[in-house]
């Protein structure tokens, strides 16, 4: 069987939302009290592999049933790298960081339910789920570009720069948000413990770095703004983010004030994923595949608004 282009990019797209359907899905199980409703790796318990006798083991069942899934979606993405018309070694090589990541969730996973859902166990849990959400973004970017045309530089340096501090104070927010989680009551079970930090003082320090990540954003968006090359490349991308950005710090505040209801939590860290996986899409639109850039470099660049042309000299 041979794939096309158009195909295997719809391959990589199922993968992404798996990925990011289980993120939510784990987070389902903390905030149940689900995370020792399986006791045990990879059987649920030591007398059944799988196990619904309960709501909760029911719930970590559905869970692991999506790391199934996951799996199969990343099996179908590396043998559709090898079976797409034109092979392309980029993808070969994006989709066989999935299946690194997969991996290394099995067996972070294992270790969580061993530690008895020790926060730092979950916070690893979390992040490296959004490090293989970054992978599959990278890899639905990368295959649905054309074939055989070169990637350049659409955007100028001050504004790559720019972006590349958002998605590092993005990153900042993201990790500080899974301290904040790893203090807080949603752990998991009942018996699990928590951080010994005081919950207030680190979610002030999550709620700063997201307002400086909405600050920088705000600042690119203006100076973005004033060049036209950089607008046309990044007004879209960068105003998706701003919007989710807002919204998850709204519901961020919201929840904090509300003493934490277990679904507000699930909708901010659906959020936070959204907001990760734009971000990569963001850094990303700073480049594409054109045959416009002969040199690669933006340079200077002359727009002749009528007809959209740009000369780059």
């Amino acid at each position: 069987m041979r794939l096309t282009p158009e195909r295997y990019s719809q391959v990589t797209q199922v993968a992404l939302g798996l990925l990011i359907a289980i993120v939510i899905s784990g987070a389902a199980v903390r905030l149940t009290g689900a995370g020792l409703g399986c006791d045990d790796w990879p059987n649920c318990n030591d007398e059944r592999f799988v196990d619904v006798s309960s709501g909760h083991a029911a719930i970590e069942q559905v869970n692991r049933l999506f790391t199934g899934l996951v799996a199969v979606a990343v099996i179908a993405a590396v043998l559709g790298s090898f079976r797409r018309i034109p092979r392309r070694r980029d993808l070969t090589w994006l989709s066989l960081g999935l299946v690194a990541g997969v991996v290394g969730q099995v067996v972070l996973g294992g270790i969580t339910v061993l530690v008895d859902l020790h926060p730092l166990a979950v916070q690893g849990h979390l992040l490296l789920s959004m490090v293989l959400v970054a992978n599959a973004v990278v890899l639905v970017r990368h295959s649905a570009e054309p074939d055989g045309v070169p990637r350049r530089r659409v955007a100028s340096t001050t504004a790559g720069r720019l972006l590349w501090l958002l998605a590092a104070a993005t990153g900042v927010a993201i990790v500080t948000g899974t301290v904040v989680t790893g203090a807080g009551p949603h752990a998991g079970s009942e018996e699990v413990v928590r951080l010994d930090v005081t919950v207030a003082a680190v979610a002030r320090i999550h709620g700063v770095s997201v307002l400086a990540a909405l600050a920088i954003a705000v600042v690119a968006a203006a100076i973005i703004q004033r060049r036209p090359a950089d607008r046309r490349a990044l007004q879209g991308p960068l105003g998706t983010w701003i919007f989710v950005g807002l919204l998850q710090a709204a519901v961020g505040y919201t929840q904090y004030f509300n003493e934490v209801p277990a679904g507000l939590v699930a909708v901010h860290v659906a959020g936070a994923t959204a907001l990760w996986a734009v971000t990569v899409w963001l850094v990303l639109s700073t480049q594409r595949c054109t045959r416009e850039l002969g040199s690669g470099s933006f340079g200077t660049t002359l727009t002749t608004e009528r007809s959209g042309a740009a000369v780059v000299a």
